[in-house]
Formats: C-alpha cells, sequence, structure tokens
C-alpha cells in the first residue's frame, strides 16, 4: 500500500527555493535528460530591469550576478506582449548577438531553450528558463510535460515572493496601528535598497555570494528600521539634537526590530521564508561598527553579518545626499570622501570600495528615484 515514493517529496519540507529547484529539475531529467538548466530571473517594474535570481545548473551558471533591461531583449520583450512562452531549438547564433545575455548563452554552448513568463494574478513576474546542450529537443511531447513542471516552479516563486510581500506588509502595518512613523521618504527606500544591490552584486565573487542572496538582501534592507516604530513620536519626530537618553531609547530600535520580525514570523507562520535570518540580521545588526563602538552589541569586523555592513553603507550614502528639513544634500563627491574617511572604523571597507567604484550606477538609481518629499 505505501511502496510508492512521492518523487518530488522534497518539495514537501522546508528546504531553500534553489534546492527545492534543484529537485525538481532531478525529476524532470528521469524522462527529459537533454534538460540541463533551469533558470529564473525576476522582474523590477518600478526600473523596467530583469535580474538573474535562482538556477539549479551548479557551476553552469553563464549569467550570475547579472542585470539588463528588458527594454534591451527584444525577444522576451515580444514573449510578455504576447504572453506566450517562447520555442528556440537551435541557438547556434546567439554567440554573435547583439546584447551581452545573448552572448553569454552562446559562449556556454546551450543550443535550444524554452522560456515562459511567470503572471502572477495577471502582474508580470519575471522569465523561466529551460536550456539544452542540444538542439531540437523541445518538441510538442516535451513541451506537453515541461509545462506541467513550469507553471509548478511558477507557483514556488510566486508563493516564495507572496510570502515576503506577506512580511512586508505586517510590518508596515504594524507601524500604522502603533500610529508610528520613520520620516524617511518612500524614494529613501527606494534607493538605499538599489544601493544595497549594487554592493551585493559588487561583492559576488569576491564573497561567493549567489543571485537569491543579492535579491534578498535588496528585498529586506528596506526593513532596516522597522525597528523605529516603537520608539515614541517625541523621540522619532524630535527636529533638534537627541539628549543622551533620549538616544539610547533611540538605539534600542536595532534590537526591537529584531524581537518585531520575530514575533511576527511566528504569529504569521512565516518561518518558511527562505534567508529569514538575513532580514533578522540587517534589522539588529545595520548600526554595528567594524572598530566595535556600534550597537547593539559592539560587534567587529567579519563578526557583522555581510548583510548588515551592506545595508550600513547604503543607508548612509543615502542619508548624506538627500536633503532633508535640517540638512541640504551633499554631492556624491563630498559623499565619497566622508564613506571613505569611516572605512575601517565605522563601515566595511570592501562594502565601501564596492559602492563607491559605481558613480554611473549610483547615478542612474538617483535620477530614477529623485526625492518625493524634502527634494
Amino acid at each position: 500500500m505505501f511502496d510508492h515514493r512521492d518523487t518530488l517529496e522534497d518539495l514537501n519540507g522546508h528546504l531553500p527555493l534553489k534546492d527545492r529547484l534543484v529537485s525538481a529539475h532531478r525529476v524532470i531529467q528521469q524522462n527529459l535528460d537533454f534538460v540541463a538548466r533551469i533558470a529564473v530571473t525576476l522582474y523590477d517594474s518600478q526600473t523596467h530591469i530583469l535580474k538573474t535570481y535562482i538556477d539549479s545548473s551548479g557551476e553552469d551558471s553563464p549569467l550570475n550576478n547579472y542585470q539588463a533591461s528588458l527594454d534591451q531583449a527584444k525577444s522576451l520583450k515580444e514573449m510578455l506582449e504576447k504572453k506566450r512562452p517562447r520555442v528556440v531549438n537551435n541557438l547556434i547564433t546567439f554567440e554573435q548577438g547583439e546584447h551581452e545575455h545573448t552572448r553569454r548563452i552562446g559562449r556556454q554552448g546551450y543550443a535550444a531553450s524554452y522560456t515562459m513568463p511567470i503572471f502572477h494574478k495577471g502582474e508580470f513576474l519575471g522569465f523561466l528558463f529551460f536550456n539544452s546542450y542540444q538542439t531540437n529537443v523541445f518538441t510538442e511531447k516535451a513541451l506537453k510535460e515541461l509545462d506541467v513542471f513550469g507553471h509548478l516552479i511558477a507557483l514556488m516563486i510566486i508563493n516564495e515572493l507572496s510570502t515576503v510581500k506577506v512580511m512586508d506588509a505586517a510590518l508596515k502595518t504594524t507601524g500604522k496601528i502603533t500610529h508610528l512613523r520613520d520620516p524617511e521618504t518612500g524614494s529613501h527606500l527606494d534607493r538605499m535598497s538599489r544601493y544595497s544591490r549594487l554592493i551585493a552584486q559588487s561583492l559576488a565573487r569576491q564573497y561567493q555570494l549567489n543571485d537569491e542572496y543579492i535579491e534578498y538582501v535588496f528585498m529586506f534592507s528596506p526593513l532596516h528600521d522597522i525597528g523605529k516604530i516603537a520608539i515614541p513620536d517625541s523621540i522619532l519626530l524630535k527636529p533638534g539634537p537627541l539628549s543622551d537618553s533620549e538616544r539610547k531609547i533611540m538605539n534600542t530600535h536595532a534590537r526591537k526590530g529584531r524581537e518585531i520580525i520575530d514575533e511576527i514570523v511566528a504569529n504569521f507562520s512565516l518561518d518558511g521564508i527562505s534567508h529569514i535570518d538575513i532580514l533578522r540580521n540587517i534589522a539588529e545588526f545595520h548600526h554595528e561598527a567594524v572598530n566595535g563602538s556600534g550597537y547593539p552589541c559592539g560587534k567587529v569586523n567579519h563578526d557583522i553579518p555581510l548583510e548588515a555592513r551592506i545595508v550600513a553603507v547604503a543607508d548612509i550614502f543615502d542619508a548624506l545626499t538627500s536633503r532633508r528639513p535640517y540638512k541640504e544634500a551633499w554631492s556624491n563627491d563630498q559623499a565619497f570622501d566622508t564613506l571613505k574617511q569611516l572605512a575601517g572604523e565605522k563601515l566595511d571597507v570592501d562594502c565601501v570600495n564596492a559602492l563607491t567604484e559605481h558613480r554611473a550606477e549610483i547615478e542612474w538609481i538617483q535620477c530614477q528615484f529623485s526625492e518625493d518629499v524634502y527634494g
């Protein structure tokens, strides 16, 4: 009665999303052994950027840490407009393609691909790719089987992203219920989250960071100051300098942020979110300093989680270059100089260098997300 084993039983557990994708890939290969790689890209609707997210191909990853404008991918854009999948049974010419992503795919040697757009309630989320080293393998019979797996994988992705959105909504709602707010603008969070992603992406090779980690740093970084919802308005919104006693209360927001996240994870049964510790570490440790003078724990150097070191640099840079009621915006050069002065003392040297070496990308982010309240 119990002799049969569910080939997809790994999907029942609390495995990270990438591991579940790898498990689904193994099952697909039992019947379709020519499928060499499954990959997912996510779409940023605010910037129209496609970003690599996860794949099942191990070392065989020609597009790690890659992003490009959807407008630069004519075939993908056409697929999105038609809301239909795309079959290419001969990719041999892609190595001479016009764009970097097509050249990388060609150099890797992929000979055929099947691509499905991922939608959730009519909203475009990204693309799912099946790649093969063989030509003419995506027959109608094979595609019918892949369609089933494709939608299964898409549901896994949707569930993961939806859970993160529930977490984000729960935290933001908590702030509104308590009638407390952080006087930061939405554009500040848009910018600093993208600075965080830029830093993480720049450090990917040095720290062996995968696209999934980078994406979670991007998604979770706007929640770094969630603990401020527990700080009284009289302190949080005080226009002048804080007293020593007020500063001590303000500094509790880091620990309170971790506590709020833990409570919401438990109350909403969100413990299945991949890399939830990235969020915990960002909230609790983004005010630590590499010389041990930060709070709440006085951690030093690499004892501070990398994601917290990344967010610290992104947050300070945007604070320096943003106009506020009490200060004018600094120029990027002034902010760069200050970050370099703080590097090795308060801020991580690698993270500072990773940001300051990408002026063009920073200016693009600033142009896309200009100040909407004070600017």
